[in-house]
């Protein structure tokens, strides 16, 4: 297999030169984004200027609406891994990481090792984990992830829940749990529950303490107009938010019945994604197919796929699974 295509999803380019076919005939869900994105109305553009400071605070003020978090907490990102590595540099502690899991979560710190979820701590470490959990789709109640927190500052650490995926499922979210008593930081992604991965967008929740050499780490411009214009502009559409929520969930039970119909037992609670085990040759049948899903490396013969977006990516996968 081609190692590019085992570090993250989305490299279609990679795929075809690897197993033939032209990009556009492929079919990705490697990537666990909405497959129908986000395309209100979006206002005009102004590439010929440099971002505006308030158009900044405007973005950050709708995306503290949709968290349920208070603005001055909500720092804007181009992309969690990036504030995740940022964090890294500015907690200065050693890493911990849940396994399976995203490889930023352990890349992103000097020096980073396996935790189990509510292991004790061993003194002042950074903790990350998922909410839901990527690539297994674990989901955890709050309570849960909050006794954990508490274990871990007690001992001088942070715990970081990266809720990437937590637009799926907002009553599970820490967000309301972060302030400046507390060691807790949430990233939140735009582009997964919106489909828009290509702005680079997403968002740390932080205590001030944090929050403030975050921003000064980001300098002035630290996202592009098209971000600030369609971050704001989508985080205001409640309707389409409300709508898109309802109908994820009967997309991913129509991919459980397809998976389970060929013998699969797919796993997890977020509907953009489901992970499947005991699959050892799939991945590779599923390529020559020219469907793309991801691999992992640490976790032989388990895949992770997206969400199809219509029925007849539905019906494409159905066959490809038959045929093999």
């Amino acid at each position: 297999m081609n190692p590019a295509l085992l570090h993250h999803g989305g490299r279609l380019t990679e795929a075809a030169r690897t197993y033939g076919g032209d990009p556009a005939e492929w079919l990705d869900l490697s990537t666990g984004l909405n497959p129908l994105p986000w395309s209100g109305a979006v206002p005009p553009i102004e590439w010929s200027a440099l971002p505006d400071p308030d158009a900044l605070a405007a973005l950050e003020a709708a995306a503290a609406r949709h968290f349920g978090a208070p603005p001055e907490l909500v720092c804007a990102v181009p992309g969690s891994e990036t504030a995740l590595r940022l964090l890294a540099g500015l907690l200065a502690l050693p890493g911990r990481a849940l396994t399976p899991a995203y490889r930023t979560h352990a890349e992103a710190f000097a020096t980073s090792r396996p935790i189990a979820f509510a292991e004790a701590p061993q003194g002042a470490e950074a903790v990350v984990l998922a909410n839901p959990n990527n690539p297994d789709g674990l989901l955890r109640p709050p309570a849960a992830v909050l006794d954990w927190h508490d274990a871990i500052a007690v001992q001088g650490g942070w715990l970081i829940v990266d809720e990437a995926f937590a637009d799926c499922h907002p009553q599970m979210s820490v967000v309301a749990h972060v302030g400046s008593a507390e060691r807790l930081i949430v990233l939140r992604s735009f582009g997964k529950f919106f489909g828009l991965a290509g702005l680079r967008l997403g968002f740390v929740i932080a205590p001030p303490a944090l929050a403030a050499p975050l921003r000064a780490l980001l300098g002035s411009w630290p996202l592009h107009a098209a971000a600030l214009a369609l971050g704001t502009a989508a985080y205001a559409d409640t309707a389409w938010i409300e709508r898109t929520g309802a109908e994820l969930p009967h997309r991913a039970a129509a991919l459980d019945a397809v998976l389970a119909s060929h013998g699969f037992a797919p796993q997890g609670a977020c509907p953009l994604f489901r992970y499947i085990t005991k699959a050892p040759a799939l991945f590779e049948r599923l390529a020559r197919a020219r469907i793309l899903t991801r691999p992992f490396t640490d976790h032989p013969g388990t895949l992770r796929l997206g969400v199809p977006a219509d029925p007849a990516a539905l019906v494409r996968l159905d066959r490809a699974l038959a045929d093999g």
